[in-house]
């Protein structure tokens, strides 16, 4: 089972409207041709699919995104509107994959950078593990932990150490995927009983400079995204970066 993560398009209702180092849609759709020729089975696409909270920008990814070879699915960030998202195309809780379940969750805040889960989605999330106990990736925008960039972790999701009590003692967790940072990261979380791995993803747009004070552009670094092989109980995984 092929999975493929790409995140942060920033698109905007303007086709030609640019981003700091480059044009977004242009670069997404260099990364959708690159996907494709992965032939991965599910794609999933971990927010800030807008960068102007337009449905113009959402029914331009939705056609954009079309062209990718597989289902795909999305969830929410921080600038964007998790409403006019629906309305556009489904927002997914979870996904079935055989021996595999992704669950999907909500890490937006209206009107803040942040993320948070609250004690409602946490209580959510908590539910839904302890009913099922397959292999288990948990895909997010935020990541729940430091990334060592001063600027990036002050927008961070705020209720980290909740979600890591959350999950803690549950063993069939084996991968978070976040979005959110604008490049490849590699991390590890304390659960019950050893660890597991958060794995960030490169943007399909700018990229962010990595152990960053404050904010600053990466321009040597290339869009990307990142792809997983899974297995009945373990997984391998790769940042792929695409040429413009």
């Amino acid at each position: 089972m092929r999975l493929v993560q790409i995140s942060d398009c920033h698109l905007h209702a303007d086709p030609a409207a640019r981003a700091r180092a480059g044009f977004p849609l242009r670069q997404l759709e260099a990364v959708v041709e690159a996907v494709n020729r992965e032939r991965p089975d599910m794609v999933l696409v971990t927010g800030d699919i807008s960068n102007d909270e337009t449905a113009a920008s959402y029914q331009l990814a939705q056609r954009t995104l079309g062209r990718l070879a597989a289902p795909w699915c999305w969830l929410a960030g921080n600038h964007d509107d998790p409403a006019l998202m629906a309305e556009t195309r489904e927002l997914l809780d979870e996904l079935d994959i055989g021996a595999w379940r992704i669950l999907m969750l909500n890490t937006h805040v209206s009107g803040e950078a942040h993320g948070e889960l609250g004690p409602e989605r946490l209580a959510d999330l908590a539910a839904r593990l302890e009913e099922d106990d397959r292999s288990t990736l948990i895909a997010m925008h935020h990541p729940p932990l430091l990334v060592g960039s001063a600027w990036i972790d002050a927008l961070g999701l705020k209720d980290r150490e909740a979600f890591w009590q959350t999950v803690s003692a549950s063993g069939q967790v084996r991968a978070i995927l976040c979005g959110h940072i604008h490049q490849a990261f590699t991390g590890r979380g304390r659960l019950a009983k050893g660890e597991v791995a958060v794995l960030g993803c490169p943007s399909t747009t700018d990229q962010f400079l990595a152990h960053a004070e404050t904010f600053a552009i990466d321009e040597a670094s290339r869009p990307g995204y990142r792809v997983l092989d899974l297995g009945d109980d373990d997984f391998t995984t790769w940042v792929e970066r695409v040429d413009l």
